[in-house]
């Protein structure tokens, strides 16, 4: 739970319904210690919802969300390493492979995007961090940044791997 430990210190609650990606990647940033090249608030240097406007502004993020795509290249652009991947291009045990992986290193985190029906949760569209994974019990541990809604919690990786399996409307590709 390598990653968990790494993440948590950074946890925080989306800002605003559609920030989910936003805060998401956020996390991911300030857990990955990648300089955001400006300040935050006075002197420190953090990565916040609202310094990740370069590829959409944040008026069209906070009426819609944010596409995968663009959280891609929001990441890539703030000096991560991403390997992207959607759920119809790949295996669950890929997926599983690449959960366990992450979990156990300081320096890989996995942002999920997913459909909360397919892990019966209320709403549609999502992003949120994975935080850990349980071997025994085949589930992987959402930090949810919408905490409003939904505290971090255990989902089997099939349900959550079906979540991230279902197509987006405007794109015509899975989630995640």
């Amino acid at each position: 739970m390598e990653g968990f430990y790494r993440l948590v210190p950074y946890f925080q609650t989306q800002s605003e319904l559609k920030f989910c990606g936003l805060a998401s990647l956020s996390m991911v940033l300030n857990a990955l210690a990648i300089d955001p090249g400006r300040k935050w608030k006075g002197p420190w240097r953090w990565f916040d919802e609202s310094m990740l406007d370069c590829y959409e502004p944040l008026e069209k993020v906070k009426a819609r969300g944010i596409a995968f795509a663009k959280l891609v290249s929001l990441a890539h652009s703030a000096g991560a390493k991403v390997e992207a991947f959607r759920a119809s291009h790949s295996s669950i045990d890929d997926f599983r492979k690449y959960v366990i992986n992450c979990s156990t290193s300081h320096d890989c985190h996995i942002i999920s995007s997913y459909h909360r029906a397919a892990l019966k949760q209320t709403g549609a569209g999502h992003y949120s961090p994975i935080g850990g994974y349980h071997v025994g019990k085949d589930m992987a541990l959402i930090l949810d940044v919408a905490r409003f809604k939904y505290p971090p919690h255990w989902i089997p990786l099939k349900l959550l791997w079906e979540g991230m399996n279902c197509v987006v409307k405007s794109t015509g590709q899975s989630r995640g």
